[in-house]
């Protein structure tokens, strides 16, 4: 059954006033081109993908069992309409239950759930050197344990520090099996950075986050990003980075797209909760360890939207950053855009960009 909704809504070619029609997928979009700012009905934009959730309402991925629901469906109230379940790093026993329950929310979407796609594999292929908030199991990589991963929940996206001894080849041996590899919690340098693209990384994770900065004559990871990456992934929180550096990386990166990086503190109030197997603490709007480290984040993808007009974006250009260069980054050419045959995956916000509805696949939750 078809059903109809009115406003301004945000396609592929423009914005276009008018109605869109949809079951489960998008039927028709009908109207004309128009400023959406000529009229004062509801925005209409596609639902928005987070690639980086670690937890919410309470639960941590790491917990395994009905874990991935419940976070799924506390994002689902924020506009999110699909997501990577994002894991610790960790001893491989909580891995591996981790991943057992991904697996399963995978395979059955719960009603009112946001679409999990898989896993980003965040830990354990990273650097000790640059743990942040991650608890210090981190070891070398293997294809065959990622494999074994695998057959649990998709691999999506894994996080790997290329100067770990065996990883660049392991960066190039992921990517030839359609895995994206972002670059991560490392202290390579710019040029490890560049080696890293050219074995197959397709991007990095928390830019700026957990890796070498910029400095003019040793230009670190972040430089190999800001000069060559064509995706990143950045947290909009205003609070990992400074709205500055969020504009320099907008500038250099074409397809640059927000994450939240949400921990169980998301959407709950302030106190200690888990990440992984680390006591984080919630206080004055960001989540830390003990001794103050930030430790992941309580932004959701609506206020991540947000975010972004106010540092000035225009709202088309926010909602591609939170929405469909996630979905080409995954080659999801079925989400984070509004066209026939797309997914029903869209989010309705008052003029101002407060969530109104949310349709996942043609559910309105």
């Amino acid at each position: 059954m078809s059903a109809t909704i009115k406003g301004n809504i945000l396609t592929p070619d423009g914005w276009v006033h008018g109605t869109l029609r949809h079951g489960a997928y998008v039927d028709a979009i009908d109207g004309s081109q128009a400023d959406p700012d000529a009229n004062d009905d509801d925005y209409i934009l596609p639902g928005f993908i987070d690639l980086h959730v670690h937890g919410g309402a309470g639960r941590d991925m790491m917990e395994g069992g009905d874990a991935p629901h419940v976070i799924s469906a506390l994002h689902a109230k924020h506009g999110t309409t699909s997501l990577l379940a994002t894991t610790m790093t960790a001893p491989v026993e909580d891995i591996d239950r981790a991943l057992a329950a991904i697996g399963r929310a995978t395979s059955a979407r719960g009603k009112g759930e946001a679409r999990i796609l898989g896993v980003h594999l965040e830990g354990p292929y990273i650097n000790s050197g640059k743990l942040g908030a991650q608890p210090p199991f981190a070891r070398e990589a293997s294809l065959d344990e990622v494999m074994r991963f695998d057959a649990l929940a998709p691999m999506k996206l894994i996080t790997v520090a290329p100067e770990i001894d065996g990883h660049m080849a392991l960066v190039r041996q992921l990517a030839d099996a359609g895995i994206r590899v972002q670059v991560g919690h490392t202290t390579g340098s710019y040029d490890v950075g560049v080696a890293a693209l050219e074995h197959g990384a397709a991007g990095f994770t928390h830019l700026f986050n957990a890796m070498p900065g910029l400095h003019h004559r040793d230009p670190g990871m972040v430089g190999a990003a800001l000069a060559h990456a064509e995706y990143a992934e950045i947290i909009p929180d205003l609070l990992h980075v400074h709205p500055g550096a969020i504009k320099t990386a907008l500038r250099c990166i074409p397809k640059l797209f927000c994450v939240t990086d949400s921990t169980a503190a998301a959407g709950m109030p302030d106190g200690e909760y888990m990440l992984g197997r680390q006591v984080v603490h919630k206080c004055m709007g960001g989540v830390r360890l003990a001794d103050g480290t930030l430790a992941g984040s309580t932004l959701t993808m609506d206020q991540a939207l947000r975010n972004l007009v106010k540092i000035g974006l225009p709202l088309a250009e926010a909602s591609r950053r939170v929405s469909t260069n996630a979905a080409d980054y995954l080659g999801e050419t079925l989400r984070g855009r509004l066209a026939p045959g797309c997914h029903a995956d869209f989010v309705v916000l008052d003029r101002d960009l407060n969530i109104k509805a949310v349709h996942i696949e043609g559910e309105l939750l």
